[in-house]
């Protein structure tokens, strides 16, 4: 080997070590904005009991309540002297610069130090609750859909509607047993300042709720349908708003478990493909419940009828050699005897694509296909196979396109050119760079699944 070969050779380990050494020259992951909902309420409504409700059914979600009266402000020793005459329910007394201040920090993933207030003394004591970014957050409080800075926070607003008869026993009880008050100073103080401030502040707030629950926490139904449309406006990517034909399969802590092991450069090569061969068969399952079906009754061994379903029975697989083989045994897993074809393109450039190799069933435009490739990047690959399967007859709309993780240029290109196909992924990743690496991506699939990468993490090729 030459002199320049060596040189070459050493600058290229150097590189590479640099890369391994140092990750704080990485650009940070993009930050998912959190999903915000207020929930507003006169005094003993039920809110928190709404609230409470809600992150229980939301328990594979990272939920936060912020609690407004965490934001009271501190009363001055001379305002202490006569209490009773302070009014609790105007919006004056609470510190809403601090609240929007600790709202967008939480919102743009900053780990904040909440206040926490003392109804007894009526000061914010020394030690603050830490909290950390989360998925959901809940802003609860008697007036957070009063100001239009705190409600231009919110991505849903609720309001909970409960008699006011009902409201005023439930004050009695909690501030006699949970702030040591006595029942004629509740009483005073709530014909004197909690029921005007309700009239003035709270109720016209109404106005602004896009759900509003009557009865509280009594009210079953709202919960689960408020649960059911927070989870499919958070859990949908802006990109499956825009192509109806992009599903992603729902995110639990599984998920995204799996998601940071296979995306890990230290994972072993053993864990890669196990935690691969996970997620594989969950976008398989998702794949195969948008297959078209015909409703059939049985007769179960207890002689009762069930009605159920049937899915359609010609299916074929195509996977793009060579990530796409390791699709195969997941899907041959669910679909005992499926045809499997394979097709084989090599890259020529940026965007040139050229077809090698083509090995599929004869009867192939009479089927449902499942298309298979790990990772859809800049799409030139998948268009040129769909491109393929359309010209052998197969019709658009009975083209199922299952990846792991895919680009949002990938998914620009391959629905922009085909509307009729589904495509099935488990993330939609940042962005491509570009050299056709998908951020943050997991490197060469094949090579890592395969153990032909050699180590070599930095080696990538364009799908």
């Amino acid at each position: 080997m030459d002199a320049g070969a060596v040189a070459a050779l050493t600058n290229g380990i150097k590189d590479h070590m640099s890369l391994l050494s140092d990750n704080s020259d990485a650009a940070p992951a993009p930050h998912k904005q959190p999903f915000v909902i207020g929930v507003a309420g006169g005094t003993a409504s039920g809110k928190t009991t709404v609230c409470n409700m809600i992150i229980s059914q939301l328990h594979d979600q990272r939920v936060l309540l912020v609690n407004q009266d965490s934001f009271y402000r501190s009363l001055s020793d001379e305002i202490l002297q006569n209490v009773h005459e302070y009014n609790f329910d105007h919006p004056d007394a609470f510190d809403t610069e601090l609240l929007l201040s600790c709202m967008e920090k939480i919102r743009c993933g900053q780990v904040v130090n909440i206040p926490n207030y003392d109804f007894k003394t009526h000061k914010s004591i020394q030690t603050a609750r830490q909290v950390n970014p989360a998925d959901i957050i809940i802003l609860e409080g008697i007036l957070v859909l009063h100001d239009p800075h705190v409600r231009a926070l919110m991505n849903m607003k609720i309001f909970v509607d409960t008699d006011s008869d009902v409201r005023l026993a439930r004050r009695i009880q909690r501030d006699t047993v949970e702030r040591g008050r006595n029942i004629q100073n509740v009483l005073e103080q709530y014909a004197k300042f909690v029921k005007p401030s309700f009239e003035e502040y709270i109720l016209p707030s109404k106005k602004y709720a896009d759900i509003i629950i009557p009865r509280g926490g009594d009210n079953d139904v709202a919960i689960d349908l408020i649960v059911q449309h927070i989870r499919t406006k958070h859990d949908q990517h802006d990109l499956c708003k825009i192509y109806p034909n992009v599903f992603v399969i729902f995110s639990t802590f599984q998920i995204r478990g799996m998601h940071t092991l296979v995306r890990d450069v230290k994972t072993t090569k053993h864990d890669f493909i196990f935690y691969a061969d996970r997620l594989i068969r969950l976008v398989v399952e998702h794949g195969l419940g948008h297959l078209p079906f015909t409703e059939k009754q049985i007769i179960t061994p207890t002689g009762s009828v069930y009605t159920g379903v049937v899915f359609c029975k010609r299916l074929c697989g195509v996977s793009v050699i060579r990530s796409g083989e390791s699709m195969e045994n997941a899907l041959r897993a669910c679909c005992k005897g499926i045809k499997i074809g394979k097709i084989l393109i090599h890259g020529e450039g940026n965007d040139g694509q050229q077809l090698m190799y083509e090995k599929l069933p004869a009867d192939i435009s009479s089927r449902h296909v499942f298309l298979l490739d790990p990772v859809l990047a800049s799409g030139n690959s998948a268009i040129k196979a769909i491109s393929l399967l359309l010209s052998k007859g197969v019709a658009e709309s009975n083209i199922i396109f299952l990846n792991l993780i895919a680009a949002p240029e990938g998914i620009h290109a391959v629905c922009k050119k085909f509307p009729m196909l589904k495509i099935v992924t488990s993330e939609i990743d940042a962005s491509l760079e570009e050299d056709l690496r998908v951020i943050p991506g997991m490197g060469e699939f094949g090579d890592r699944y395969f153990g032909t990468d050699d180590n070599d993490i930095t080696s990538r090729t364009p799908k």
